[in-house]
């Protein structure tokens, strides 16, 4: 029974994404909208349209790869990440070293291999990637033929490999590059089992009851985001990317994390604020009129948003950001009075 629990680790057959409009571009009416759930989905399953739930995925075509996921900028679609990151830590054993056979790894069902295994590789996102690294845990990612999968797409290796390398500019500033490999299936992946430690073979059991109780219930979808709780505006893969800077970079070590700042021509309106899709840009009016904008910048998803909504183009990138930036507001800007 042991085994069966630990080679499930999507989210019990919700192949559907739980869409959180307020996170999406288009509901937040961004200059140039996003559509690229739709342009990558490669079963035409997502659906967009006007504002009011801009977003919709037929679930009759969505075979739950989590592309669209892996490609969103804001989080608006996400699946749950707590049981392919369980499972990935419960495979480290406990004397610092992965278990079995050295590694942690995730393989499709369509790739023949044994052991853990996701819908579709299409859902492994950075924030798992950075995990592993910050845990130590060398993880093997192995896929089938992709040309031919009728889940995911033949691109999927490719995406894993931009996802990779997006795990590894963040984890540059803590000196610990993850160790992953990404490779097709051979005949000896067969037989590959679960391996976990003793500490995970334990968390697994205790957490068998509440799993199988989760698969008699199909497609159950994600809870819906409480949007008057600030904390659940950001998206859990931010918050995890976040998570996993350890080793803690260095002060002067910057950290890649993509983010607006303003400069001078600012215009003081409430466009930026108003498109951000995690609020990470709050806008103040003081007593006397004068307008603050401040960046939480452990909320922002670097989707670049107010960037291409400004209408004075007074916003840019700043791609790297030392460690104390992510301890309070930033200041971006501080107007003398409302345009």
């Amino acid at each position: 029974m042991l085994q069966n629990i630990l080679s499930r680790l999507d989210d019990s057959g919700n192949l559907i994404p739980r869409y959180t409009p307020p996170r999406c571009l288009l509901e937040r009416q961004a200059v140039g909208g996003c559509d690229i759930c739709r342009d990558v989905c490669p079963h035409n399953a997502v659906l967009t349209g006007l504002v009011g739930m801009a977003v919709q995925i037929d679930a009759d075509a969505c075979t739950g790869c989590g592309i669209c996921v892996q490609a969103c900028p804001t989080g608006a679609l996400e699946y749950s990440l707590q049981p392919t990151l369980q499972n990935v830590r419960d495979q480290k054993a406990e004397d610092g070293a992965a278990a079995g056979e050295g590694e942690a790894s995730l393989t499709c069902p369509q790739s023949g291999a044994g052991g853990p295994q996701l819908p579709c590789l299409g859902r492994v996102t950075p924030a798992l990637v950075s995990a592993s690294g910050a845990w130590g845990t060398p993880l093997t990612l192995i896929h089938g033929e992709c040309e031919t999968c009728p889940v995911g797409a033949p691109d999927v290796p490719q995406r894993l490999e931009a996802v990779v390398a997006e795990a590894q500019h963040l984890r540059a500033a803590t000196g610990k590059p993850a160790r992953v490999t990404v490779r097709a299936a051979t005949p000896e992946d067969t037989e590959r089992a679960v391996r976990v430690s003793r500490r995970g073979a334990f968390g697994a059991l205790f957490r068998a009851g509440k799993a199988q109780l989760a698969q008699s219930i199909p497609e159950s979808p994600l809870p819906f985001v409480d949007w008057s709780e600030p904390e659940e505006r950001t998206p859990e893969e931010w918050k995890w990317r976040k998570l996993s800077l350890k080793p803690a970079p260095a002060a002067d070590a910057p950290v890649h994390w993509p983010a607006p700042v303003v400069d001078d021509t600012c215009i003081d309106c409430p466009v930026c604020h108003n498109v951000c899709p995690t609020d990470a840009i709050d806008r103040q009016i003081s007593e006397g009129g004068g307008v603050s904008l401040l960046l939480n910048l452990s909320a922002c998803t670097g989707c670049m948003a107010c960037l291409r909504s400004c209408p004075p183009q007074a916003i840019h990138e700043q791609a790297e950001w030392f460690p104390a930036a992510f301890s309070g507001p930033i200041l971006l800007r501080e107007g003398e009075s409302v345009m």
